[in-house]
């Protein structure tokens, strides 16, 4: 007799289908990398080239773990890179007037925790839907952060010895890590612990396949989507204060050029853009496929007029076979 519920038959379809999805994106990972090392192997047979990538890399990753969130719950966030902005010069200011690095990165990540929940009223209590309010507060914030700046920057020099600094953007292992990719690898790991291991993963997912039926469950909806949206601000936050110092300077445009980076490698992760179905371990290989594609073109000898359309052709592919493979070719 088979004692399996459909409940179950159902789970064990969906785990199989996030394998498939997982195991695709790593062969595309490797694809390309394959194409780099054949490409110019005399650049990508040396560390030199990943220890660039790796200086660059979690500044897009760790803003897109925490969007994989906001994507899988059904949502979207357009704002952090103006959040970006604003919390870094928080965290600058603070700085250039004498107040203690370690209490100028707490107010900045509570910046960030208060720019989350601000998108969050607007998205729960008003019923705005997620894009449209997160547009709004994209200018919002960067004109904010405009309006505060007044266009000048902020040297970050003074503090680039303390230990703070060290924890956070330093090299280690005789200057061949840099202390952002640990931060990132750290972050992966939590993020995907919440996302598969935890209750909070189970209801983003569940509420972002079904939020009536998850209400009728008894999840606070509401609840786990604010959360979501703190816990982008909070990460936009911890990403300024890491870009801040590893370049010791602030300006007003920061941020900007990021959006794109980070939704392409959520979505090239295999995280379902409709919602219910996220990866972690997708998004981080997203992450390496985008962040490297740029550097990755111009080395293989390519002008850098083919890096957009290369973007466009790795996105659509990745995008088709994550739509193959997961099984949701023809749903509405």
């Amino acid at each position: 007799m088979n004692t399996q519920t459909p409940y179950t038959r159902s789970s064990l379809r969906e785990n199989a289908a996030r394998h498939k999805v997982q195991i695709s994106m790593f062969f595309v990972f490797l694809l390309l990398w394959m194409v780099y090392l054949f490409g110019n192997w005399r650049v990508f047979s040396q560390f030199q080239i990943y220890r660039a990538f790796l200086s660059t890399i979690p500044f897009i990753g760790i803003m897109a773990l925490s969007a994989t969130f906001i994507v899988t719950l059904g949502e979207m966030d357009l704002s952090f890179p103006s959040a970006m902005a604003v919390t870094a010069w928080v965290f600058c200011t603070l700085i250039s007037i004498g107040t203690n690095i370690w209490l100028a990165a707490l107010v900045c990540l509570l910046t960030g925790a208060a720019i989350g929940g601000f998108n969050a009223f607007f998205v729960t209590k008003i019923g705005i839907p997620s894009l449209v309010a997160t547009i709004s507060t994209q200018f919002l914030f960067r004109g904010l952060v405009n309006v505060l700046a007044s266009g000048q920057g902020i040297s970050l020099t003074e503090v680039s010895d303390t230990m703070f600094a060290k924890l956070a953007v330093t090299k280690i292992f005789g200057d061949k890590l840099p202390m952002q990719a640990v931060w990132f690898a750290l972050l992966a790991v939590l993020c995907w612990f919440l996302l598969n291991r935890h209750k909070f993963g189970s209801y983003v997912s569940f509420i972002g396949d079904n939020k009536a039926s998850a209400k009728m469950m008894g999840i606070n909806v509401n609840l786990i989507r604010t959360l979501a949206f703190v816990m982008m601000g909070v990460f936009a936050a911890f990403t300024g204060i890491l870009s801040n110092l590893e370049v010791k300077y602030f300006w007003p445009n920061q941020g900007e050029g990021s959006l794109m980076p980070v939704l392409a490698a959520v979505f090239v992760g295999g995280t379902s853009v409709t919602g219910g179905r996220g990866s972690i371990f997708g998004t981080v290989l997203g992450a390496l496929m985008i962040g490297s594609l740029e550097a990755g073109i111009i080395a293989i000898g390519l002008s850098g007029f083919w890096v957009q359309l290369i973007y466009g052709a790795v996105m659509l592919g990745c995008v088709t076979l994550y739509t193959i493979t997961s099984g949701k070719r023809g749903e509405e």
